[in-house]
């Protein structure tokens, strides 16, 4: 959920490197930043605040301060409240060490109570200052060889953790660990970084080393070497990221957020290139080729997620079991890890995450691999930990999604899905191949009505601004278009903070109605389906108690805008296909509704783009 950045090198503007690399993470969501310095004396140098990276940057400025070596962070608190004594880098107790971390450290109060028998004196409420500490005292056992300090320590500790430390002792080398949390090497000639992701460090080089979990790296300015929990040495591969620095930032728009929602034409184009040939008439399912016998022949499918992904999980759901007839189950990542899932060899499960290190999702993986089910991963990341280690996958390539509500990558895993489904049904001859070419032109036509209905963002700006004022608004769908509803109703939560809930349209009736009142918004999806005629019956429900509608139509039943207060008009397409489309003007919505309110959309109060915690 936080960010790290890291460097050592033979450049000795090590804070400015740091600080360019901590506006760069601050997508990822925090609520302090610093970074911590050796200085030319050898001294380790602070500066750290509670707020957005400027107001450290601001402290670092007035001080002029050369050195070749530092780490940084953004925090999201977890242990302790958001304040500058909580803030990362924080100190050892001798203030020998300086560490950031992203993580928790699930034994920390059993290991303070030892080092607080041992004279410790803790500055701050985190797991963190006993993490270093406790480094600490392992190297006053181990004559200070702090490589092997480090290893012993980290054997002791439970939890998750990316970790980032420097020694004043031995001035230039930088450590780095990891567990269950992402942490990215970046190699250029003698200058070396460390990360959380590839962003802040594209600028510098594109190679880069993923480090796995249980791995310690060592590094100075002239060499790298990374060994395991169990003191092997390893050999890393070094790999080239695609990323492109333009990819991270605006490019002219206000927000990120609206960047990504503007270019949802074309990450969803990138989603299908090299997997949909209108030409040949068919469609490959690239990245799960080896396990396509697996899913024909698959006893039951289980769609693994968090949030957004999980929403995309359930209209996959609907698609799935009337295309392949295959029993589909989707589950919360965080439900699904602790309950002792019932798994059998003709498995195959699904995970679906943006960043690729959702911590639930990835535990679930390493459940299901464990209990012998076929993992199969949706990721957008390359070189992310659930890329890694799931038996295949297929990459969204939807290109780096920055905003905290996620836009892009949702049409991008519903897109794959959808091929996923389609491929499968012609292959278990479900559907013939009259039907199964119509899919693949409809599927390939998806960017084009993307793109019609974001000229519409003017009509939907207007229609915030009726309704940012709300206190609470409520969202209805039917069938593949009811998760659609949830997912609508979780970003304008996300970033305009109003409660918004989404339901079944027929559960109206069954306990939402009686929050209707004159006035109060809902979101009705009411585009073309088996269940349209339904959905207009909800409609006259909450007409009749002087709630305010707002209606996705589609281009077949205009005539529904008579009934409602307003309309959005999306293209036609196969209703199976709807949720793609009707999801663009539900994200335009509450991106208006927030910009109303005057407040951030990039990086709502309280959320990270990576939840990489519990």
């Amino acid at each position: 959920m936080c960010g790290i950045i890291a460097y050592v090198g033979n450049k000795s503007n090590a804070g400015k490197i740091l600080f360019e690399g901590l506006h760069t993470l601050e997508y990822r969501g925090y609520d302090s930043s610093g970074i911590a310095l050796i200085n030319e004396k050898n001294n380790i140098k602070i500066y750290k605040k509670k707020g957005i990276v400027k107001l450290a940057k601001k402290k670092f400025l007035k001080e002029k301060i050369s050195s070749k070596i530092g780490i940084g962070h953004t925090r999201w608190a977890t242990h302790g409240e958001p304040n500058n004594k909580n803030s990362h880098p924080i100190l050892s107790y001798s203030k020998n060490f300086a560490i950031v971390h992203n993580g928790i450290i699930e034994n920390y109060s059993i290991l303070k109570k030892i080092l607080e028998e041992k004279g410790y004196k803790f500055r701050t409420d985190t797991d963190t200052e006993v993490l270093i500490n406790f480094i600490e005292e392992i190297n006053k056992k181990s004559k200070f060889d702090f490589e092997n300090s480090l290893n012993t320590a980290l054997r002791q500790i439970r939890g998750a953790f990316a970790i980032a430390i420097i020694n004043k002792k031995i001035p230039n080398y930088l450590y780095g660990a990891r567990r269950g949390s992402p942490l990215v090497v970046g190699i250029s000639e003698n200058n070396f970084f460390l990360a959380s992701d590839a962003s802040p460090i594209v600028k510098h080089t594109n190679d880069v080393i993923y480090l796995k979990d249980n791995e310690i790296v060592k590094i100075s300015s002239e060499n790298l070497k990374i060994t395991n929990l169990k003191k092997e040495k390893i050999n890393p591969e070094v790999k080239k990221i695609e990323l492109k620095i333009e990819e991270i930032e605006k490019g002219g728009y206000d927000s990120f957020m609206l960047k990504e929602i503007m270019e949802q034409p074309k990450s969803i184009k990138r989603s299908m290139l090299g997997r949909i040939n209108v030409n040949k008439k068919n469609l490959f399912i690239n990245g799960i080729n080896d396990y396509v016998k697996k899913l024909l022949n698959a006893k039951r499918i289980i769609i693994v997620g968090c949030g957004t992904s999980w929403h995309a999980g359930l209209v996959a759901e609907y698609f799935f079991e009337k295309y392949t007839r295959i029993p589909v189950e989707v589950e919360y990542g965080s439900e699904f890890r602790y309950r002792n899932p019932i798994l059998n060899s003709d498995d195959v499960v699904f995970f679906i995450s943006q960043s690729g290190e959702t911590a639930d999702t990835l535990e679930s993986v390493k459940i299901t691999k464990k209990k012998g089910a076929t993992a199969l991963g949706i990721v957008n990341n390359v070189g992310s930990s659930i890329a890694r280690i799931t038996d295949e996958g297929c990459y969204l390539h939807a290109g780096p999604e920055i905003g905290v509500a996620s836009t892009k990558a949702f049409t991008s895993q519903l897109i794959i899905l959808f091929m996923i489904g389609v491929r499968l049904s012609n292959r278990l001859n479900i559907i013939k191949q009259k039907k199964y070419v119509e899919m693949i032109y409809q599927l390939n036509n998806i960017p084009k009505l993307v793109e019609e209905i974001l000229e519409q963002r003017n009509k939907i700006k207007n229609i915030a601004k009726i309704i940012y004022k709300k206190n609470s608004c409520l969202f209805m769908g039917r069938g593949t278009n009811f998760p659609v509803g949830l997912e609508g109703a979780l970003k304008l939560k996300e970033i305009s903070y109003i409660h918004a809930e989404g339901y079944p349209a027929a559960e109206l009736k069954h306990g939402p109605i009686a929050l209707l009142e004159k006035g109060t918004p809902v979101i009705v999806i009411c585009t073309r389906s088996d269940e349209y005629e339904k959905t207009i019956a909800n409609i006259e429900e909450v007409k009749a108690r002087k709630a305010m509608v707002i209606a996705i139509l589609d281009s077949k039943n205009k005539h529904v805008s008579e009934m409602v207060d307003y309309s959005i008009v999306v293209p036609q397409i196969k209703n199976d296909f709807s949720p793609i489309l009707n999801i663009i003007p539900l994200q335009l919505l509450a991106y208006y509704v927030a910009k109303y309110k005057g407040l951030d959309v990039d990086k709502p109060r309280n959320l990270a783009k990576s939840v990489t915690v519990e």
